[in-house]
């Protein structure tokens, strides 16, 4: 629990924005227990969200401290599971549920992250660690 508790302390004495979005995000895939429920793509989600990246970036917290490495969690965990759900996007019925229209956002949501993820591991790997 410490290394959680170091790394929400890591994350709070960032930029503000930084920390309300990974809020946002957290907010989000939350939604994916209770839609989970009746719906395979937020069982998708709910794993690479709230399971596989937090695990994966955890392990890299611990290696690496608070850098930018840490977007490899959400490469990895979530790539896979983007494709399948853009994929298959036909299915969502955005216009008809509640749960299409999370889908969509959640879905949106994890691209932007994505773009700042994909960002840092590149300027990680370039020398730039902070």
């Amino acid at each position: 629990m410490d290394l959680v508790n170091g790394f929400m302390a890591e994350m709070k004495a960032g930029p503000a924005w930084v920390y309300y979005w990974v809020m946002l995000m957290g907010a989000m895939f939350m939604l994916s227990i209770p839609f989970s429920l009746k719906n395979t793509q937020a069982r998708l989600i709910l794993l690479a969200t709230l399971i596989f990246a937090p695990i994966i970036m955890m392990l890299l917290y611990a290696k690496f401290g608070y850098t930018r490495i840490l977007g490899l969690g959400h490469i990895i965990a979530w790539i896979p599971v983007l494709y399948c759900l853009i994929k298959d996007r036909k299915s969502w019925q955005v216009g008809q549920t509640l749960v299409g229209k999370w889908l969509a956002l959640t879905v949106c949501i994890m691209l932007v992250s994505l773009v700042f993820d994909i960002s840092d591991v590149a300027r990680y790997v370039m020398g730039e660690r902070g």
